[in-house]
């Protein structure tokens, strides 16, 4: 099993005076958006997810069914084509990521969908989680043509959890007649009460550097919209980078992937501890940049650009 960290804690190490965790290359990026010595993003050859990929969802812990409906709402709107969506769209953010496939030798399609939804409210596991837990939840949700995405309630704790990441995104043998086969899958936790100055920035004020004033999620729940941010970085390096042989630059241990090559980065003129120049909803003060169905409204990750070897924002 590999297993890859998210790098939205970078989101916060961003804001650290030291920046002992970020190359020179994604420094110079993101503070002056030069591109003499860009990030050089390596295809490694290994499979790209493809095809039709259901996102199945499983909630650990005590989650309300409007807190659910953010994130199902954020998975189908990735797979939205409703002409109804406002641009920017989540579908348009996500769209990104395409550019990674035709890149290949053998470029395909990859199409998302959202799946099944499993509740575990009962804490089956109790609530402090080992790595191997996680995959155990995981191992729940269906295992083919899938991703597993668990989300852990605000009361659990897992194993590194606040102290070195937000979330991760690995695969794990399935259940298959030759036992070889590997399915994708995600956890991310809900920092509300146990990180949010880490990993619902810029949703929180971080616990050092700049202490610029949070911005006001968009959904109105600072644990919820933070998981979003968290599930939008780790669904791009899912895709583009599933099995740890895909797109990284950077150590394959600790690599920078899509999403997580772009730290702090939401809308243009971003810079350690500002999220760049984002859209204001009008009415409840909440920035964003991305229109989603059902009139939701989401802050998405910059999206690093292959063929440009830049951080590409929606705003």
């Amino acid at each position: 099993m590999t297993s890859l960290d998210t790098c939205n804690v970078a989101l916060f190490l961003l804001v650290l005076v030291s920046w002992l965790h970020f190359t020179v290359d994604a420094r110079k990026l993101v503070e002056s958006g030069e591109t003499e010595q860009p990030l050089l993003f390596k295809y490694h050859n290994g499979p790209l997810l493809s095809g039709k990929i259901s996102v199945n969802l499983i909630w650990y812990g005590n989650f309300k069914h409007p807190q659910r409906a953010i994130v199902s709402d954020f998975i189908a709107s990735v797979a939205s084509s409703k002409p109804t969506v406002a641009q920017p769209s989540v579908a348009t953010w996500w769209k990104a990521t395409e550019k990674y496939y035709q890149l290949t030798k053998k470029p395909s399609s990859l199409s998302l969908s959202l799946g099944s939804q499993i509740l575990d409210e009962n804490y089956s596991l109790g609530k402090s989680l080992t790595n191997q837990q996680i995959v155990e939840l995981a191992s729940k949700g269906g295992q083919k043509n899938a991703i597993n995405v668990v989300l852990t309630s605000a009361d659990v704790a897992v194993d590194g959890f606040c102290s070195s990441r937000c979330g991760t995104h690995g695969s794990a043998l399935g259940r298959s007649s030759n036992g070889h086969s590997k399915f994708a899958y995600i956890w991310v936790g809900n920092s509300e009460t146990q990180c949010p100055g880490q990993c619902a920035w810029p949703f929180h004020q971080p616990i050092y550097g700049p202490q610029n004033p949070p911005l006001v999620a968009p959904n109105n729940d600072v644990g919820l919209d933070g998981m979003v941010i968290n599930i939008a970085n780790l669904l791009a390096g899912t895709v583009t980078n599933p099995f740890g042989n895909g797109y990284y630059q950077g150590p394959k241990e600790a690599p920078l992937e899509a999403a997580s090559a772009c730290p702090g980065i939401y809308g243009k003129g971003a810079y350690p501890g500002y999220a760049g120049d984002l859209p204001v909803d009008a009415t409840t003060g909440a920035s964003y940049n991305a229109h989603g169905v059902n009139g939701r409204k989401y802050l998405l990750p910059a999206l690093f650009d292959p063929s440009t070897s830049n951080c590409a924002t929606l705003a």
